[in-house]
């Protein structure tokens, strides 16, 4: 049983059941309904991550999270395409195309995991008038709709690369979010909701 003041911890799993160090959007998931469930005192709190607490805000129509401080590791050439390396708590390759729709995420993405010890997340990214536009192949699942960590690193990237003013709209097949850089930290905000509610008994 929870109580408002307890410590509210998430973990991840990715769907072939590996273990990721963060999840931008989850984390978003879980501070919704941390606070629904009257586990959060107010609007602002924390979250206990793998990578380290966590502060999240929840409002009416969005909900924030800190992901922390990216890590820029450079630029990579792998398989033809010149990647910049980030870290959001997890790994990011980030790459710029000129077509989102001509990229072969499905073979660019599983073909980088060999490249480094413990897999990475690959984004596509694309400049927009109104931000950048991105598509994801995250490491244990595949392509996905969104990825907030990728939302993250592709903002970082783009902001280096075409000078962006935060925050940075970013437009991903399953809707559109924005990355805030404050005072060096990166903060995912968007829309949160539900999909469907269950149950899961016990053994």
């Amino acid at each position: 049983m929870v109580t408002p003041g307890d410590p509210i911890r998430m973990e991840y799993w990715n769907a072939d059941g590996s273990v990721a160090e963060m999840c931008g959007n989850g984390l978003r998931c879980v501070a919704l309904y941390a606070y629904d469930r009257g586990w959060a005192r107010d609007r602002n709190f924390a979250i206990q991550t793998p990578v380290g607490m966590r502060a999240v805000r929840v409002l009416e129509d969005r909900v924030e999270a800190e992901l922390g401080r990216p890590t820029l590791d450079g630029t990579r050439t792998l398989h033809g395409t010149d990647f910049q390396i980030i870290d959001m708590g997890n790994p990011h390759a980030v790459a710029f195309v000129d077509d989102l729709a001509t990229v072969d995420v499905e073979a660019i993405g599983p073909a980088l995991q060999a490249d480094f010890v413990n897999g990475v997340n690959v984004e596509f990214v694309s400049r927009q008038d109104s931000g950048i536009a991105m598509r994801v192949w995250e490491r244990g699942v595949g392509e996905t709709m969104a990825c907030g960590t990728g939302m993250a690193a592709a903002a970082v990237a783009a902001g280096e690369n075409f000078e962006l003013e935060s925050p940075i709209s970013v437009s991903v097949p399953g809707g559109e979010g924005s990355i805030d850089l404050r005072d060096g930290t990166v903060w995912i905000i968007g829309p949160a909701g539900y999909s469907f509610r269950g149950s899961v008994g016990e053994r």
